[in-house]
């Protein structure tokens, strides 16, 4: 070896003591950092068996509950069943009661009623109507109910044109208010933010009550003046109707109508002072007056200049009134309770004369028990659109002539048959098919009978079938 050997290794043993030391001290970090893994590890797997042993405690605990809550659920089911069936076996006892007992037409013969003198400027008075047009039907039933939204409060109006737009929706919402909406569509109106798409109309005087129409491009409707009903003044209990033209905006005419001390003429729709109507005839209007307050007063309008031509004091009571529609220049009302129970179309007046009250049918509105706020009878469609407690109904009238009407109600009346209820009906039944099995046994055994006297005197046979043997 030269004489620089003994240095290099003096100069490697210098570097490599150091990294000897680095390493121990590397190797003894890592063993630590392990050991603490593998105790996580440790505390994760009893954590997991720990939570593993609850669920099957909480599983083993929740299926004996999940049994009888099952077996709750199938008896609350079937108990569900027969109620339903047996809401149903009611209603359809209620139908056949109905159609057995209709209720009595509400015909009170008053001293109004068979005529008088007409009222200077209010038009000829209780004086018979000459019919415009050719209509000459009256209602055979309410055929058919439409839920079609919720809109709105539980009072208001929505109808249609009848001589405007076939598709076209206005909605009146409340009682005392000045905005309408104006759908385009009956789609667009079904719609969930129908609102938002809707074009607004504000009047200049708010409205009163549900008694509004719009007809002819015209939005016809009553207001309260200064001095109204309830403001005292000049103008006490009377109302000023106002004829809007929808697409100017703008008042086209106004006229005080001539009835004093005004009332409502429903009594279950108080807010409504005049209720205006539309038919195949023009427009009408439905009010009373403290003169007269158990009974409605029909008159008929000139929609051009809002004149009065005619007026009639009507049989049919205020007194559980809640809506009316006309029809061919014939007045329905409509009848109902609070609590409010199932409406019914209960008396009838024909200002024309043709159709006597007694003799109108008397029909029930499809199941639904709830309070007509407006009806709206739409002559194009033979439909009305009713407000019921915030839902917008349509109903589908099905329609006759007055003069089967008459002729039916001329007719004799069957006896009524006796009322059974469906069990009875099903007792019943089940009585005559009992009959009908035992008369067949005693049939079959006369037979046998007579086979065997014939099997032991061949005579008799000769006797039956010849005479002579």
């Amino acid at each position: 070896m030269g004489p620089s050997t003994p240095l290099l290794l003096v100069v490697f043993l210098s570097w490599t003591g150091p990294l000897q030391g680095q390493q121990h001290h590397l190797v003894e970090y890592m063993e630590r950092r392990l050991a603490a893994l593998e105790e996580r590890l440790a505390q994760c797997q009893d954590q997991s068996s720990r939570h593993a042993a609850e669920l099957r405690d909480f599983k083993n605990k929740m299926l004996p509950l999940l049994e009888v809550a099952e077996k709750e659920r199938e008896a609350l089911r079937t108990e569900a069943d027969t109620i339903s069936g047996r809401v149903d076996r009611l209603e359809r006892e209620v139908d056949y009661l109905e159609t057995q007992n209709p209720a009595l037409p509400c015909v009170e013969l008053d001293e109004k009623v068979t005529g008088g003198p007409g009222v200077k400027g209010k038009g000829r008075r209780n004086e018979k109507y000459d019919m415009v047009t050719d209509c000459g039907y009256t209602i055979s039933q309410v055929r058919s109910m439409k839920i079609l939204k919720r809109f709105g409060g539980p009072s208001g109006l929505w109808t249609k044109d009848p001589l405007g737009p076939a598709e076209k929706i206005y909605v009146l919402d409340g009682t005392q208010n000045d905005t309408a909406f104006v759908f385009p569509r009956l789609r667009d109106f079904t719609l969930a933010m129908a609102a938002r798409k809707a074009s607004r109309i504000r009047v200049p005087f708010p409205w009163v009550g549900t008694g509004q129409l719009v007809y002819g491009g015209f939005l016809y409707y009553a207001r309260r003046p200064p001095g109204g009903p309830g403001g005292g003044g000049e103008l006490e209990n009377t109302l000023q109707l106002i004829k809007f033209h929808l697409t100017n905006r703008t008042v086209v005419d106004s006229s005080v109508f001539p009835a004093e001390k005004l009332i409502p003429p429903y009594g279950l729709t108080v807010d409504t002072y005049i209720d205006l109507a539309a038919d195949e005839e023009g427009l009408w209007a439905v009010y009373a007056t403290q003169d007269d307050d158990r009974h409605l007063c029909l008159a008929k309008l000139d929609p051009q200049t809002l004149d009065t031509e005619q007026q009639w004091d009507t049989p049919c009571p205020r007194e559980n009134a809640e809506a009316a529609f006309v029809i061919c220049g014939t007045l329905y009302v409509v009848y109902n309770t609070r609590p409010a129970s199932r409406a019914r179309i209960q008396c009838s007046f024909d200002a024309s004369g043709t159709l006597a009250p007694e003799r109108a049918a008397l029909s029930y509105f499809p199941r639904r028990y709830g309070a007509h706020a407006s009806l709206r009878y739409n002559p194009r469609e033979r439909q009305l659109y009713a407000w019921d407690d915030g839902y917008q109904i349509v109903y589908k009238l099905e329609m006759r002539k007055k003069e089967e009407e008459i002729v039916l109600g001329l007719q004799m009346t069957p006896p009524q048959p006796e009322i059974k209820l469906g069990h009875q009906e099903e007792e019943e039944e089940e009585e005559k098919k009992k009959k009908k099995k035992k008369k067949k046994k005693k049939k079959k055994k006369k037979k046998k009978k007579k086979k065997e006297e014939e099997e032991k005197n061949p005579t008799l046979t000769c006797l039956h079938t010849h005479g002579t043997c």
